[in-house]
């Protein structure tokens, strides 16, 4: 469970740094992400969970 409330916290980090520091950024993304359709979507969130899956199976296995 301590692996986990890490895991969340981490990625609220790499969210913070995005918005807090290059908001521009952030906004041009948030429109581009509007724009793409949802296959690419779908396609760019499974391929985020399988290299995920994979880092921590090479940091915990």
């Amino acid at each position: 469970m301590r692996d986990l409330f890490a895991a969340i916290g981490l990625v609220l980090v790499i969210e913070g740094l995005v918005y807090g520091g290059f908001p521009a950024l952030a906004r041009k993304l948030a429109a581009e992400v509007l724009s793409m359709p949802e296959n690419m979507l779908r396609f760019g969130g499974l391929a985020a969970i399988a290299i995920g899956v994979g880092i921590i199976w090479l940091v915990r296995g």
